[in-house]
């Protein structure tokens, strides 16, 4: 089964202040924690989706596939599809953004084993039943994402087919995100880490 992984590392970081893909945490670039998390033996390609030289040379580090996203500021729909469009031919696609630096490679492979044994199935990672992200969408759903427009993600797919949805507990650690300078500044402090 073969199966695609959509890295979204294109967002202009409004709430952030600045590109807080490139800023440091513990030592490394937000970035790179992302980009290690992706067991790439589950995957038959792994696309980045970016318009960060810096980003863009980290992935290629990883012998990971490149695409610029000139228009960052049409929304995460720009980068879902610029993404997917690199892998129409998968069975699924996981889709992970760029600002979970606790996220392993091990979950991530936990991800791609539920969605094995249920290829049907949204399989997204969760934290006391509460979805988050990385989500794999089964080939059936391509469409819609393909047609998702402005700032609008998958979101909007899984609360169409919520039926197909299917959770998969991950620590809580792991499923936290970097929207602000706080909370980057709060998750490097963080004791549970």
């Amino acid at each position: 089964m073969k199966l695609g992984c959509v890295v979204m590392a294109a967002g202009s970081g409004s709430r952030f202040g600045a590109n807080k893909l490139l800023q440091d945490f513990r030592g490394k670039p937000l970035c790179r924690w992302a980009l290690e998390a992706v067991p790439a033996a589950e995957f038959s390609g792994v696309c980045v989706v970016t318009g960060y030289e810096p980003v863009e040379e980290l992935a290629r580090g990883f012998g990971f596939r490149t695409v610029w996203n000139r228009q960052p500021e049409a929304g995460i729909s720009r980068t879902i599809r610029l993404g997917l469009e690199q892998l129409t031919d998968c069975c699924g696609v996981l889709f992970m953004t760029a600002d979970q630096p606790l996220l392993t490679a091990a979950s991530v492979a936990r991800l791609t084993e539920a969605f094995r044994e249920t290829p049907e199935a949204i399989v997204a990672a969760s934290c006391g039943g509460r979805r988050g992200n990385p989500c794999i969408f089964p080939r059936t759903l391509f469409p819609e994402l393909l047609t998702l427009q402005g700032d609008v993600g998958g979101s909007a797919v899984i609360r169409t087919h919520g039926e197909q949805l299917r959770l998969v507990e991950l620590p809580a650690r792991e499923l936290a995100d970097c929207d602000t300078a706080q909370a980057l500044h709060d998750l490097e402090r963080s004791r549970e880490c």
